[in-house]
């Protein structure tokens, strides 16, 4: 592979599923990237390659950082694209790519995506991302999606998506791993777009709950289900304190009764 990507282990692979999440405009509520974070931890995945940013970002819009080391020197931490990989079974292994939608060569960015999936015998992609919308937020989030073949959404209790417009890194991708005639499963969280709290861990949560279906993965959700509690009662709190915002709830419930 180009300089462009750095490859730390060539692992052999079984039965591989690449699983992709990117913050920024694919990831409301920091929802998809929390939820990739949370099957990598699961699967106690190690590190197998990362995407040089250099190429593909705007550091004035994605600026890097300045953090100090445990002994007291000052490091610059660049934006991170990593892939790691770890076991689903003991014949299925998962590699997990957890980025930040780029914001330069769209097109190279997936043709280096797109290269590794074929050099690690990846089969099937799933995506993920959160978009915001006007839904209740007391209410379980919905979760819809695409797929390639269309049959790979039946029994996931996903809607499938028809939806037109602009579109991110997610998108972008899903089109070009299908066009190199991989299985490609899209799943989005719908998150209420009046309430800005982050991160927002139910929407984690129900994607996490979609991809034990989609990757036959015994996930425990226990840890998440609690911060989804917890995060739901300070938003009750947050919506019974602020008039405006609950009087917009209730005509929200309303409308929904009325459809």
């Amino acid at each position: 592979m180009s300089g462009e990507l750095r490859v730390q282990a060539r692992p052999t692979l079984r039965d591989p599923t690449l699983l992709l999440a990117f913050e920024g405009w694919n990831d409301a509520g920091e929802s998809a990237s929390a939820a990739a974070r949370y099957v990598a931890d699961a699967i106690a995945a190690a590190p197998l390659a990362e995407i040089d940013p250099e190429t593909f970002y705007d550091f004035t819009v994605r600026r890097p950082r300045v953090e100090m080391t445990g002994e007291g020197q000052r490091r610059i931490a660049w934006p991170e694209n990593r892939l790691c990989y770890g076991s689903m079974a003991p014949e299925r292994d998962l590699v997990v790519g957890i980025g930040i939608e780029p914001h330069l060569r769209w097109r190279r960015y997936a043709e280096l995506l797109v290269g590794l999936g074929r050099d690690l015998g990846i089969r099937r992609v799933v995506l993920l991302g959160a978009y915001l919308a006007d839904v209740l937020y007391s209410r379980p989030v919905g979760v819809t999606g695409f797929a390639w073949p269309d049959a790979l959404l039946e029994g996931l209790g996903v809607r499938s998506s028809g939806y037109e417009g602009p579109t991110g890194i997610v998108g972008v991708l899903g089109t070009c791993f299908a066009d190199e005639e991989l299985e490609v499963v899209s799943l989005w969280a719908a998150l209420p777009h009046y309430i800005s709290a982050q991160p927002n861990p139910r929407g984690a949560l129900a994607l996490v709950q979609v991809l034990r279906g989609v990757l036959g993965l015994p996930l425990d959700t226990a840890p998440l289900e609690r911060r989804a509690a917890e995060f739901e009662e300070r938003i009750n709190a947050l919506v019974a304190a602020d008039p405006e915002l609950a009087e917009y709830v209730r005509q929200l419930k309303r409308r929904e009764f009325a459809q």
